[in-house]
């Protein structure tokens, strides 16, 4: 709201001072319509519709600029980056965010604004076949989306290497093209370092190759022929979201827990998911409460693996791993009973959210709960009081977990209410339910999308089977 004010302040001196012009700013045109109009791409790294709605790294990015500007924010999605371009060069939309690497052959035709992340280019193979090592091992054409940075990087390295082949492919977006190289359907691709940190958490057997380009900048871009008013806001914007530490949280968010990648790991996840989980499935889907099932189910995993009788060194046992004293407090007679067992897990969880303060929003009023089921409130809390006195924001994820590997140090928990902890540990534990929870969610909505997929196949066949009776389907004609 301050910063419209301010706007429209200057704009108002202004006008007292200068003859009135037809020329109207860009940032004029956006107070005037009352909206910010943004062409998203579609994808897990920039913009999707979850199970709350509209969601994504580049959708909130956005959305916090439509905020601070006090204007609503009017969403243009598509699949492809040609029809954006398209919409940014007849003025449809006010600039494209869709986590775009910043090329030469872009930056000839489009500014951009700030860079607000970095990324690498990367060849992906599939897990078995020959490792290609270089561009020299490259013995196929490498498949790439249509005018994508990756067919212009191509390009460019075509130069020093004439016998590079490619192919692009318009029809087609990162997650299919990685698709192709996971069925066999394709030998190479070329994606980005962000883009395979989230796939490999569906699909472990994506491998890296080499990486073909560091560090590359990545920002949104606006049309070259309009005057600098959205753009020195933009400005403005980035740098104080970075300052603020509100881009790293927001990347943390979205990013922060998926930098480790463990391959054997994730092929027995999805291989539970596929051959255990059925079978406690409906316990969670009834335990869960206000909480998504698939989060229990993860913190399930994470703690036990789904085996039932599972025990740890330090005596918590079950589907849930609680202590004894958990499971009396939670009305667990048997720790070792599954729907005892995620009964009372679901209910100490819902317990230790509860506790979290109230003014801690979520997603992090969760993760302060998770890592609080791993080594207790009180840690947690010691951690957050240690986050303030350093002058970090104790209600922020990203702070915190910062500091809780501290708890291992006697230079600090001796000073601490509750002393000694694997803080670090309960950072791991923390961010292996987030990956285990993504993977879940995807295959989850995956099944649900095949299943409807094969009931429209059978009520089709049903329906057109030479056996089925027509006769009601026809209409009734009169002679």
């Amino acid at each position: 709201m301050q910063l419209k004010v301010l706007f429209w302040l200057a704009i108002c001196l202004l006008s007292a001072c200068t003859p009135v012009t037809e020329q109207t700013s860009q940032l004029d045109t956006i107070y005037q319509r009352d909206s910010l109009r943004v062409g998203l791409l579609h994808g897990p790294t920039s913009y999707f519709i979850g199970i709350d709605g509209p969601s994504g790294f580049e959708y909130e990015l956005a959305q916090t600029l439509a905020h601070r500007l006090d204007v609503k924010l009017e969403l243009f999605p598509s699949y492809h980056l040609d029809e954006l371009l398209q919409k940014l060069d007849t003025g449809q939309v006010d600039f494209i965010a869709g986590g775009l690497t910043l090329t030469s052959q872009r930056l000839s035709r489009y500014r951009a604004a700030p860079a607000y992340r970095w990324i690498n280019e990367l060849l992906v193979f599939r897990q078995g076949d020959d490792w290609p090592r270089s561009l020299d091992d490259i013995k196929e054409p490498i498949v790439v989306i249509q005018d994508s940075s990756h067919a212009q990087t191509l390009d460019r390295l075509s130069i020093d290497h004439p016998n590079l082949r490619w192919q692009e492919q318009k029809d087609l977006d990162a997650d299919d093209v990685l698709q192709l190289v996971v069925d066999g359907s394709i030998p190479y691709t070329l994606t980005d370092s962000n883009q395979l940190a989230i796939n490999r958490r569906f699909y472990p057997n994506l491998s890296i190759g080499f990486t073909v380009s560091e560090n590359l900048p990545v920002a949104w871009l606006l049309a070259a022929d309009t005057d600098d008013s959205l753009l020195t806001v933009l400005i403005e914007f980035f740098g104080n979201i970075y300052q603020s530490g509100e881009l790293i949280t927001l990347e943390d968010r979205y990013f922060g827990h998926v930098s480790q990648f463990d391959y054997v790991d994730t092929l027995q996840y999805i291989d539970a998911i596929n051959h255990t989980l059925p079978d406690y499935k409906d316990l969670f889907i009834q335990y869960a409460g206000e909480l998504d099932w698939r989060l229990l189910a993860a913190l399930s995993y994470q703690e036990s693996h789904w085996d039932p009788k599972a025990r740890s060194p330090t005596g918590v046992r079950g589907l849930m791993m609680l202590t004894l004293p958990t499971a009396k407090q939670m009305g667990v007679s048997s720790r070792l009973h599954p729907e005892q067992s995620i009964r009372g897990g679901s209910r100490y969880l819902h317990r230790l959210v509860s506790r979290i303060p109230e003014r801690i929003a979520m997603p992090d009023r969760l993760w302060f709960a998770l890592a609080s089921y791993n080594i207790g409130w009180g840690h947690v809390e010691d951690a957050r009081i240690l986050t303030q006195r350093q002058g970090a924001d104790p209600d922020t994820w990203l702070e915190v977990k910062q500091r809780l590997p501290l708890l291992r140090q006697k230079a600090v928990y001796q000073h601490t209410r509750f002393g000694y902890a694997r803080g670090d540990e309960a950072v791991t534990y923390v961010e292996n339910i987030r990956r285990y929870y993504d993977t879940l969610i995807w295959t989850d909505e995956k099944q649900q999308a095949e299943q409807r997929l094969e009931q429209q196949r059978l009520k089709l066949t049903e329906q057109f089977s030479p056996g089925a009776d027509t006769a009601a389907a026809k209409p009734d004609i009169k002679q």
